[in-house]
């Protein structure tokens, strides 16, 4: 109610002489702001009163007690124990350093840019796969008795108690991110679950026509190594004329597509990468217009279709984006990894087109952005 008074309330400049005017002006405002007043979609109400309920939760979850159950049913640590087990019969085997080499030359070796991206996303989650498998195998050893709870081990067991993530799996002793951000134990176990499955599908089986891009820990190496085989393309094709690239001299080239899943791929682009897994935050997607539309109510975050990403040449770029966009351009629509937009999770900018009517600007103010995770 107090949101709708605060949206139906017009603001304006008074034209007031008296002093007592402006007061009785200024106290009929409204005591909630509503979202549009400063730009935003009426969804962003939705998503501060969340996180307030969020952070709230959390809090009461903190100041529970965490000593061992009592009365006849399942002692804590026996709960812990048998949620220790599930996750190490639902772990994926290691990945063996000979044999994932002996495939990577098969598929071309490490001369290939993507190829040596591949190899190390499958060192680092090698990495976690061992830390997991080492810490879950202690903390039941140290439940029975048999090695002694470290405190590493009591936070494990703490968190897993609460389905919450151990912070040694998320982040180092130093607290660099070790694998990926996400609330819960069952959303982190599963994410790792799609990793591997992605790796070893690349690994087994070739390229993909479609990556997600969420599945990757280095998201920015994998845009940087398209570009290196874009570059090396480009340069081998057309080595007689001279018009050679370097690097430094393109930039990402984005494009939307009329395929909305990784399955309607039905083969890979002859240079570039279809990429999958993106979701619109402050704004939604028109399939008919390929453009941006206004958000739906109460619906925060909207999948992208399949995007097309190569590379250009940075003096041919701008040709392309007016004739593709017009004079206003397009929005350039930043992708962060996670909800919290800070530049240390900032991947690149897709180029989206706006509807008639509705400039770049007005997305700036929705704070239109692209999330490879949305929890």
């Amino acid at each position: 109610e107090y949101l709708a008074k605060a949206n139906d309330f017009k603001y304006s400049i008074p034209t007031y002489t008296e002093h007592k005017a402006y007061h009785t002006f200024i106290s009929g405002f409204p005591e909630i702001d509503s979202p549009e007043v400063f730009g935003l979609h009426p969804n962003a109400e939705l998503t501060y009163r969340i996180k307030e309920v969020n952070g709230l939760l959390e809090t009461l979850g903190e100041t529970q007690p965490k000593g061992g159950g009592g009365g006849g049913g399942a002692s804590r640590e026996d709960t812990v124990y048998a949620k220790a087990s599930e996750l190490l019969d639902r772990l994926t085997e290691d990945y063996i350093e000979d044999e994932y080499k002996a495939k990577l030359m098969k598929l071309g070796g490490l001369s290939i840019p993507l190829n040596i991206f591949l190899f190390q996303e499958i060192q680092r989650l090698q990495k976690v796969i061992g830390k997991v498998r080492f810490i879950l195998t202690q903390l039941q050893l140290a439940i029975k008795g048999e090695v002694v709870m470290t405190d590493e081990l009591q936070e494990t067991m703490d968190s897993l108690s609460d389905a919450k993530v151990p912070h040694l799996w998320t982040y180092t002793v130093a607290g660099d991110e070790f694998s990926w951000i996400l609330p819960t134990i069952g959303l982190w176990f599963s994410s790792l679950m799609y990793r591997d499955e992605q790796n070893r599908t690349w690994l087994n089986n070739g390229r993909p026509t479609a990556y997600w891009l969420t599945g990757f820990f280095n998201p920015n190496g994998f845009l940087t190594a398209m570009k290196q085989e874009v570059v090396r393309s480009h340069n081998k094709n057309n080595k007689s004329d001279g018009d050679q690239w370097s690097l430094d001299d393109v930039i990402d080239r984005t494009d939307t597509t009329n395929m909305e899943r990784a399955e309607h791929v039905r083969s890979a682009p002859q240079e570039g990468v279809y990429i999958h897994g993106l979701s619109l935050d402050g704004a939604a997607w028109s399939k008919q217009d390929q453009s941006m539309v206004e958000s739906e109510p109460k619906k925060l975050f909207v999948p992208l279709v399949i995007l097309f990403v190569t590379a250009n040449a940075k003096k041919l770029q701008d040709k392309v984006v007016l004739q593709t966009f017009g004079p206003d351009g397009p929005y350039r629509c930043p992708v962060y990894k996670y909800p919290k937009r800070t530049d240390r999770f900032f991947v690149f900018f897709v180029t989206l087109k706006c509807p008639n009517g509705k400039a770049p600007a007005h997305w700036i103010l929705r704070g239109v952005a692209l999330l490879c995770n949305t929890d």
